[in-house]
């Protein structure tokens, strides 16, 4: 069940092959019976059952009898609550997303990378809620979202190379960046201005600028934007918000700099 927006995936034995099931399950985002999962995996049925009762016991899956359908179990649900507390930066930025979330009255996001693409960990929803794609566990695009253009700009060499590698340049919209040279292009702007932006490039209406997280060594964090809508905003307008943007960012940066997670 592959879209645009899903990551590359590589498989490591067994245990790749488990998580990649895993990954399935979750990307439907409702239960799901045996027979759909067959009928996009790559695996022989045999094999994937296997996968599928080895997760089940393990209450990495759960199965519902009566709907005869599988969907995330309360194991995985615990290392997932583990994992937001110990490997995200929703915890270290709530109060910064909080207060930013009053001051500006738009919508917020706060991401991270994940292989090369936008993790939403965390989300404030403007004061008049807008309709849109992005919420906290949901996986976009790195190339066609302000926080995935402001933190793969300001990675280095082989993450910054890597992370390119990965992206799809599906066009999404008509000003979405359409291929590998622009995009380049943009991540050498963003670099010198510090600030990215979403001209509408992954959903039509929907503009933000962004800010990446860095530590003090220039290592990034994560990303942080502030987001609005073409009906009530500009992207002029949005960018008389860059100082409290960029202010919030630093704050959270000295926040998380003793903060240990995932490189």
């Amino acid at each position: 069940m592959a879209t645009p927006d899903t990551p590359q995936r590589g498989t490591d034995g067994t245990v790749g092959k488990a998580l990649e099931v895993l990954d399935q399950v979750a990307e439907y985002g409702r239960p799901v019976r045996f027979g759909e999962l067959l009928s996009a995996s790559p695996h022989p049925k045999a094999t994937l059952y296997r996968l599928v009762q080895t997760l089940t016991n393990q209450g990495m899956l759960c199965f519902d009898e009566e709907q005869q359908a599988y969907s995330p179990g309360l194991r995985l649900v615990r290392l997932a609550h583990a994992a937001w507390r110990q490997s995200s930066l929703a915890p270290v930025a709530r109060a910064h997303l909080d207060a930013l979330s009053a001051e500006v009255g738009e919508t917020i996001h706060l991401a991270q990378l994940d292989r090369g693409q936008v993790l939403y960990v965390d989300k404030r929803n403007a004061r008049t809620p807008i309709e849109m794609f992005s919420q906290a566990g949901k996986i976009g695009p790195g190339y066609c979202t302000g926080v995935g253009k402001a933190m793969i700009a300001h990675l280095d060499g082989d993450a910054r190379e890597d992370a390119i590698r990965r992206q799809a340049f599906f066009r999404h919209t008509p000003h979405t960046l359409g291929d590998e040279a622009a995009f380049r292009a943009e991540l050498d702007a963003i670099r010198t201005q510090g600030i990215a932006f979403d001209r509408e490039e992954h959903e039509p209406g929907i503009i933000c600028i962004a800010a990446p997280i860095l530590s003090s060594k220039g290592r990034v964090m994560g990303g942080l934007s502030i987001t609005s809508s073409t009906e009530r905003q500009s992207l002029e307008g949005l960018m008389a918000l860059q100082p409290l943007l960029l202010k919030t960012a630093q704050e959270i940066a000295e926040a998380a700099e003793n903060w240990q997670f995932p490189t």
